[in-house]
């Protein structure tokens, strides 16, 4: 992501016209690419530190669930934000990601019955449970639709990957 900001920065931020430009059929491919990019050095940097450490905690798990999480909270935060964003808007930004590995640490617990994950999660919500706030509108400019549609796939994430069959 740090090198895909380098080359947004040579180029005039080119790059930033390939997000999530809500309600635009012809947009959706930016559900793809959209994590990736940022707008801006700053917005980089207020994402990198939990995405580093979140990321972290959910490949503990294993690459499959780390990466089946991935895709899941990427592909409902995208689409959050392509359908209830004000048309024409562009999305950027790991943040939806982020939410959801966020809401998948704390919930995966719940489903697996498993008492570690359930401490793990508590202590994520600890350092990390203020920023659930962000899934509420209050900033112009930052897409709580991507962060709520972030959030619900990472509980989805979680039932998917942890629930235990109904004896």
């Amino acid at each position: 992501m740090w090198i895909l900001e380098a080359l947004d920065t040579v180029t005039f931020h080119a790059l930033d016209q390939l997000g999530i430009r809500s309600w635009d059929p012809g947009q959706l491919w930016g559900l793809l690419t959209a994590p990736w990019l940022h707008f801006g050095w700053q917005h980089l940097a207020n994402n990198s530190v939990p995405l580093l450490v979140l990321g972290f905690l959910v490949a503990l798990s294993g690459a499959r669930r780390w990466l089946a999480t991935t895709l899941v909270v990427a592909a409902t935060s995208g689409i959050a934000a392509w359908l209830f964003s004000p048309p024409g808007t562009m999305t950027l930004g790991a943040s939806g990601v982020v939410f959801g590995w966020l809401t998948y640490l704390l919930t995966r617990g719940w489903w697996s019955r498993d008492w570690k994950q359930v401490l793990v999660g508590l202590v994520v919500f600890v350092v990390y449970g203020s920023i659930l706030w962000g899934v509420l509108p209050s900033n112009p400019g930052v897409s709580w639709q991507g962060h709520l549609g972030g959030a619900i796939g990472g509980v989805l994430a979680a039932r998917m990957l942890h629930a235990h069959p109904r004896r």
